[in-house]
């Protein structure tokens, strides 16, 4: 995502959430079906939310489940369309739609204010959730996520300038043969895990997720810029950052953490901390680190 390439940014950047954002591991136990989401629930006390990202099931938070599930209930969402899910009725205004559905399950299905976990577009949908619901909300906890992703590398860039971008980007997924759309998928593999036993399995992932609900979920993804709305939200929020990846293209810690800080500038009770060496998969690539940050703000922060 932070790579500096200036010809076909766009195109990088969506294949790689395409690609890069989550599993679904069937082997759990049962789980339940609300409104064409699949959540599976483990553990008892406090409520956490795992939303995953883009092309993403349970798999992506299963282990950080088994971590906190023995003082947590663990909430493990599954998004329609998604990692062999059958896709929701609709897949206009994608975001929105989930948004609510996710309020409608805390608010019928939960008790006492929540926390949310959030990986990518999950953190998106965190951030929007509270937004919308924050009376539901105790806790923010974004992984690896920015309000709004095409600015990146450039703070400047609005819905208006990303739209045509995303446009053009959604109607060439959309039309490209799916041998072309695989072939592309799989190039931007690379650098989303440090362990490359896990690609194989991301190219298996993304192959189950259905084209029409990626294509607009990533379309809206691109087209949803939170960075001024964020001032509204009143919950603490830890934010984990990941940059490893992109030493290569000249990245470091430091300018990471500037990208990270600027995008949540208007959020006023954030506190930003990076891997050393995890990828965007942070749950997959440094999970004690991710499990000890966690851990410290669940049970410090007021």
């Amino acid at each position: 995502m932070l790579c500096n390439k200036k010809n076909g940014l766009w195109f990088t950047v969506a294949f790689g959430i395409l690609v890069a954002l989550g599993a679904f591991n069937q082997s759990h136990a049962a789980t339940t079906e609300f409104e064409g989401m699949a959540i599976e629930v483990r553990g008892q006390g406090a409520t956490l939310i795992f939303i995953p990202g883009l092309n993403s099931g349970t798999e992506t938070f299963s282990a950080t489940c088994d971590y906190f599930q023995p003082n947590y209930r663990c909430h493990l969402v599954q998004l329609p369309g998604f990692a062999g899910l059958a896709p929701g009725k609709s897949n206009s205004a994608f975001l929105n739609a989930r948004r609510d559905a996710l309020i409608n399950y805390v608010k019928q299905k939960t008790t006492g204010k929540i926390t949310l976990i959030g990986h990518s577009l999950g953190g998106t949908l965190s951030l929007m959730i509270a937004l919308k619901a924050p009376e539901l909300i105790d806790k923010l906890i974004i992984v690896d996520a920015l309000p709004f992703f095409p600015a990146l590398q450039n703070p400047s860039l609005t819905t208006e300038l990303v739209r045509p971008q995303a446009e053009q980007m959604r109607t060439m997924m959309n039309n490209q043969t799916q041998s072309d759309y695989q072939q592309n998928a799989a190039a931007q593999l690379h650098g989303m895990s440090n362990n490359p036993a896990r690609m194989p399995l991301l190219l298996k992932w993304s192959k189950t997720s259905d084209r029409a609900t990626t294509t607009q979920a990533l379309y809206d993804l691109m087209t949803t810029d939170l960075r001024a709305d964020l001032a509204r939200i009143e919950q603490p929020t830890l934010v984990l950052g990941a940059w490893a990846a992109y030493k290569a293209y000249g990245s470091t810690k430091d300018s990471t953490q500037t990208i990270f800080q600027t995008q949540y500038a208007s959020l006023k009770d954030v506190d930003i901390r990076l891997s050393e060496s995890g990828y965007h998969f942070l749950t997959w690539d440094d999970p004690e680190w991710v499990n000890e940050q966690i851990q410290q703000f669940l049970q410090f922060t007021k």
